[in-house]
């Protein structure tokens, strides 16, 4: 459980062979190029990225069409879902074959493409034929030819809709009017009309028609709107029919997602490969490259450079003290799961020691204390273990996530063993341990304080004497003794004299004699921290530093009251189970059925509610815990995470092969 420590690979060699000298390194999956300094008589290459960036961006956007046909052919037709979800496992060889199979890709791409485009099309196409359907619907009845609407020398024909509120009166006008033939028939909301006038009261006519909001019908022809209207369903039928071949010509492509998917990070690989450009340095037939290789990872980088040439110079050796090599963490599968916690601050730099170990213990350790129920804390067990085994991509944030939770789960059930609370209930079989979080108090100097707050805060104490501890260690793993002893034992001293003081006041304790000696073990620590805060100081500076380490307990006793977020998140999430579990119970045993399942549901809702509340409370407030009072006493982060040539790929997980 430590940072790997990293060797600077440098490498010359012909051009020629840079392609496949690439590829061999990407191989090994431990060599992550750096930007090559500055060498007499050589220049940095011209990029020539563009090209392969097109066939990127072309393939992504067509994996993303094919795709997204899939999905929704899936849905509709209640497929079960059959695509390779990303991160699935390829083969180093797979992997590189990508590229020869590059001819039969791209024609799967155009095949895409003219599939995405005539859906399109049809899609337009059965849009138009909505609408216009729309449109003749009021006509759908009609059983006489639109062309026999037409007016002679001295008559006006008209035939088209209105709005059905406006019959009534369209009709009492039109029956005024002489020498005027019409009549109506109800179609949904429209009323179809047709009307014959002798011209001589066409301006009468005409006028009653607009006041109507008359739509004069845009078909013409000889055939009747029945017939029309029954043509254009058909034609819907048509093309709704070819959307369905088409949406399973798509849908056949299917089984094409997964070699898709590895040829569009292969792409994505060749991509890197021509962006290092920058990084290197070249001569007229040589390039230059520069790369950071874990310790350990010589031998495997050794065989890769000569399984291509004999033709290359290249040699290992220590960064220099002014270098700052990536961070690879090396933990195990527990700790693992809490290094995003600690990258979502910052990440370790190489030259420190990983705080993940140490940081995974107290962040379990808070997050079963603010759970604090058996129950849950088996449900966090249970479910989180079943997602994290679940899914196969060891680098899953999911995966991690769920990892964190299942491991917080344990701490649960413990805190809750000692609370006695499963759901919110006690067991009347298993003894209590700790104090009732809503009830108890204990007396400190005199002031009755909430017993399990003052546990929350004896918590920060440890925390903090922990974290001045890591302090120490990281000096001393520089080589920085004394250092290590006055600004990390020392605090730690006083951390742990603070902690015996806290108790001995506790009247509940019954030890006063620990108040003195934790008194005069930090009153002894604090004057050695004041009397060597400056020691790297000039005569006022000595003062001043000293004067600061005094100021410091301001914000130590700043940062203890800053645990009381763990008694505060503890006895909310208590608080509501406990209300939940005495409704439900009282609901499921109180002889009324109907109430019995409303008594499960409200236990079902209620816990999982609150659940999920106290999971998003725990998870922010203990990383919080963690970034700003634990961290804060030692750590540096600043670091960039370990990223091999070849290593970032969007949906496929490359196991390395070794040499």
């Amino acid at each position: 459980m430590a940072i790997a420590e990293m060797k600077k690979f440098n490498l010359v060699a012909m051009s020629y062979d840079k392609d496949a000298l690439l590829d061999a390194l990407q191989r090994t999956g431990a060599v992550e190029v750096k930007e090559h300094g500055a060498a007499e008589h050589t220049v940095v290459p011209a990029p020539d990225a563009e090209e392969i960036r097109a066939l990127f961006a072309r393939a992504e956007e067509g994996l993303g069409k094919l795709l997204s046909a899939s999905r929704e052919y899936e849905r509709k037709n209640k497929i079960r879902p059959t695509e390779p979800k990303d991160g699935f496992e390829v083969s180093y060889d797979e992997f590189m074959a990508a590229g020869s199979a590059a001819g039969e890709t791209e024609a799967l791409l155009a095949r895409i493409d003219r599939l995405a485009a005539e859906k399109s099309e049809l899609e337009g196409e059965r849009t138009a034929v909505e609408r216009e359907i729309a449109a003749a619907a009021a006509y759908s009845r009609l059983g006489v030819p639109f062309s026999a609407f037409s007016g002679t020398a001295h008559t006006s024909a008209r035939l088209g809709k209105i709005p059905l509120s406006r019959r009534e009166k369209l009709t009492e006008t039109l029956s005024g009017i002489p020498l005027v033939d019409f009549g109506t028939e109800t179609e949904g909301e429209d009323c179809l009309l047709w009307a014959f006038f002798h011209k001589s009261a066409a301006g009468e006519a005409e006028g009653a028609l607009a006041a109507a909001n008359f739509e004069a019908c845009p078909f013409k022809g000889t055939v009747t709107g029945r017939e029309y209207y029954a043509s254009l369903l058909a034609k819907k039928r048509d093309v709704e029919r070819d959307i369905q071949a088409n949406e399973y010509a798509m849908y056949e492509l299917n089984d094409r997602i997964r070699p898709l998917k590895v040829y569009c990070d292969y792409l994505g690989f060749q991509l890197e490969k021509a962006e290092l450009a920058e990084k290197l340095r070249v001569t007229e037939r040589t390039f230059l490259l520069e790369a950071y290789v874990p310790a350990g990872a010589e031998e495997a980088v050794r065989k890769a450079v000569l399984s291509v040439t004999e033709a290359a110079y290249f040699g290992f050796s220590d960064p220099a003290p002014d270098e700052t090599p990536p961070t690879l963490l090396k933990n195990n599968s527990v700790v693992a799961n809490f290094e995003p916690i600690t990258n979502m601050y910052s990440v370790p730099n190489v030259r420190e020691f990983d705080p993940n170990a140490v940081m995974a213990f107290f962040y379990s350790l808070f997050m079963g204390f603010i759970i604090g129920d058996m129950g849950y804390g088996l449900v966090m067990l249970l479910g989180g273990g079943a997602v994290y085994f679940r899914i196969k991509d060891r680098a899953s944030g999911l995966k991690r996530l769920a990892g964190v939770f299942a491991i917080g789960g344990i701490f649960s059930v413990g805190w809750g063993i000692l609370f006695n609370s499963l759901f919110g209930i006690s067991l009347p079989f298993l003894r209590t341990v700790m104090p009732n979080p809503q009830e108890d108090m204990w007396t400190f100097v005199g002031i009755s304080v909430p017993a399990v707050l003052f546990i929350s805060l004896l918590i920060g104490v440890f925390q903090l004497l922990v974290g001045y501890f890591c302090r120490a260690v990281q000096e001393w793993r520089r080589g920085h003794f004394w250092d290590g002893v006055w600004d990390g034992l020392v605090w730690a001293a006083f951390s742990l004299g603070a902690g015996l003081a806290f108790v001995g006041l506790l009247e509940e304790a019954g030890i006063p004699a620990l108040a003195q000696a934790g008194g005069i073990l930090a009153g002894g620590s604090l004057l050695l921290a004041m009397l060597t805060a400056g020691r790297k100081e000039k005569a006022a500076g000595k003062f001043t530093k000293g004067f600061g380490a005094v100021y410091g307990i301001i914000n130590y006793a700043s940062d203890i009251l800053s645990y009381a977020r763990l008694y505060g998140l503890m006895l909310s999430g208590a608080v509501i189970a406990q209300i939940v579990s005495q409704y439900a119970v009282g609901f499921i045993t109180g002889g009324n059925p109907a109430l019995a399942v409303l008594g499960v549901v409200l236990m079902l809702a209620g816990h999982g509610f609150n659940l999920v509340m106290n999971l998003l409370g725990a998870y922010i407030h203990d990383a919080r815990l963690q970034y700003v009072e634990f961290y804060g006493k030692f750590f540096e982060g600043e670091g960039e995470l370990f990223a091999p040539l070849g290593s970032r790929h969007r949906h496929i997980r490359l196991s390395p092969a070794a040499f």
